[in-house]
């Protein structure tokens, strides 16, 4: 007798499980209603939140005054947006948070770190995924500051430089962006690969573009807002946005089909 499928707790056999997730219509006010869950996140865990941001802030200066001291403009922000690239893979602790508040617990940086290793395979893979997209991008950036040289700082140079440059950044940001949206939220939550969540999170970001090109540049202004913080805002900012993010992923993605990492209750579309 033919040895059936396995089947999991709360999922699909495996053998029977779509390649995307899939996911609801997203309204363009969305991405407000994250933010506010971010932030009400943020509140309810103001400690662990906080040492995570100034752990991130430290990096930010640590990258800035390397790349001044033994490199140029070009490097800077090649590493400089290298890290904003990079951003996702380091919240998932973040999302470890804010499953830990969704089960009504007292969350900790500790507890955050044990569920991260439960998906730390997949989350490796796609740090090597987004290490190649960095090097390219870093290639990429020195190019632009070779053919548009700014050491002189003649104003027509400068904005020839950053219009360049701010273009192929943003192609890059948008393929990142697309990629990651929702696949590192999915694997934390459920037990799947990288590849089905990069699949899901690019399905995702397609079907609803008007909403997620506004969920974009809410980033891309709070990303802003901390650079002319001088780094400070993004101590707030980047929890904030890791909680959103975990909260953008559990309204958007109908993921039962795949078995979960933890017991949480549904999300809550408008709160």
């Amino acid at each position: 007798m033919d040895e059936k499928p396995r089947t999991k707790a709360n999922g699909l056999p495996e053998d029977t499980r779509p390649f995307v997730a899939p996911c609801r219509t997203i309204d363009r006010a969305a991405p407000l209603r994250w933010l506010r869950k971010g932030w009400r996140d943020f509140c309810a865990a103001p400690r662990v939140s906080l040492i995570y941001g100034l752990i991130m802030v430290a990096l930010s200066y640590l990258i800035t005054g390397a790349a001044l001291t033994f490199g140029n403009m070009g490097l800077y922000l090649s590493l400089i947006t290298g890290f904003v690239f990079l951003g996702p893979i380091l919240a998932l602790n973040l999302y470890g948070i804010s499953i830990q508040l969704q089960q009504g617990q007292e969350p900790s940086l500790r507890e955050s770190f044990r569920q991260v290793r439960a998906c730390i395979g997949d989350g490796l893979t796609f740090t090597v995924i987004m290490i190649v997209v960095f090097l390219v991008w870093a290639r990429a950036a020195n190019l632009i500051y070779i053919f548009y040289p700014v050491n002189e700082w003649h104003l027509e140079n400068v904005l020839l430089f950053f219009g360049v440059g701010s273009s192929v950044g943003a192609m890059f940001s948008a393929i990142v962006f697309t990629a990651s949206a929702f696949s590192l939220p999915m694997i934390m939550d459920r037990e799947t690969d990288m590849v089905t969540g990069v699949i899901t999170s690019a399905n995702a970001v397609l079907r609803n573009k008007l909403a997620l090109f506004v969920w974009a540049s809410l980033i891309g202004v709070c990303l802003l807002a901390g650079l002319l913080t001088a780094y400070l805002g993004l101590m707030v900012l980047l929890p904030v946005l890791g909680y959103a993010t975990w909260h953008a992923y559990r309204e958007s993605i109908d993921a039962s089909e795949w078995d979960a990492r933890f017991e949480l209750p549904p999300e809550d579309s408008e709160q």
